[in-house]
């Protein structure tokens, strides 16, 4: 009976009919009761959707010349002046800006953009030349200048064998060290770090590690964490070592940073 009165925005009768309901509701007692507030129920629901959609939030809407009016009222512009002028071009026929209207509109906008400053040099530009071509001095070919180059690959294959054997052989050496330790004792894991660090050179501390992880590397020896979350070194067996072989995702590379402050 009340239905367009329900619907209306200004009112709020759909509200207090389901308030009133819930008093009634709280008096039911019988299963025709019941399906009487069930009923209504569903009419209030169909009503407030109804309402809901007949409502106009008007968020999306934008009209260029509401905005254009308003920010022209912003700058403060003068349509009298403008009336009051004979000429027949637009700014007069439409009115007068002051001269800072642009200004007060830009000091209002900068509230509302947080951006850095424009960057700016102190001296100007800086302007880049492109560098001069050199000129290409054509040097006389020695006649012994293709025996020098039949012998400096030989002599630096030379020093590169040379740097891999002092590595292999000292790799071996700390290999040997950690296998003769835990001989002698296999029930007491050895400290990476103990192992590791040089008291009296940082160079050597590194030189160190990085023999170490060639180790890892290899399957002969594994890190773990003890009891104080510190880690320990302590030699694979065979069987265990041919098992990583065949399963490459065992193996894990980390990246360990000491610097010299954490050395001391």
């Amino acid at each position: 009976e009340n239905r367009e009165d329900m619907l209306s925005s200004k009112t709020n009768r759909l509200t207090e009919a389901l308030e009133e309901a819930n008093k009634l509701f709280s008096g039911v007692s019988r299963a025709r009761e019941a399906a009487l507030d069930a009923q209504f129920l569903v009419l209030a629901s169909n009503l407030g959707k109804e309402k809901a959609s007949e409502l106009h939030s008007e968020m999306t809407a934008f009209d260029s010349l509401v905005f254009a009016e308003d920010l022209l009222s912003f700058m403060g512009i003068n349509r009298i002046e403008g009336e009051g002028d004979d000429s027949d071009s637009e700014d007069a026929s439409s009115g007068f800006l002051p001269h800072n209207a642009w200004h007060k509109l830009g000091a209002e906008a900068e509230k509302y953009f947080r951006r850095a400053p424009c960057f700016h040099y102190m001296l100007g530009s800086f302007k880049s030349d492109p560098p001069v071509p050199r000129q290409r001095i054509e040097r006389q070919k020695k006649t012994t200048r293709g025996e020098i180059k039949q012998a400096m690959p030989a002599q630096l294959k030379k020093m590169e064998e040379s740097h891999q054997e002092a590595t292999e052989k000292e790799v071996e050496r700390i290999l040997g060290l950690l296998q003769t330790h835990f001989k002698n004792d296999p029930d007491t894991p050895i400290s990476f770090f103990d192992l590791v660090i040089d008291p009296n050179s940082f160079a050597r501390t590194v030189e160190n590690i990085f023999h170490v992880s060639f180790i890892i590397r290899d399957g002969f020896a594994r890190i773990k964490l003890d009891d104080d979350k510190l880690p320990v070194i302590e030699p694979t067996k065979d069987n265990e070592r041919k098992g990583n072989d065949h399963n490459p995702a065992a193996q894990n590379q980390v990246v360990l940073s000491l610097n010299h402050q954490e050395w001391k």
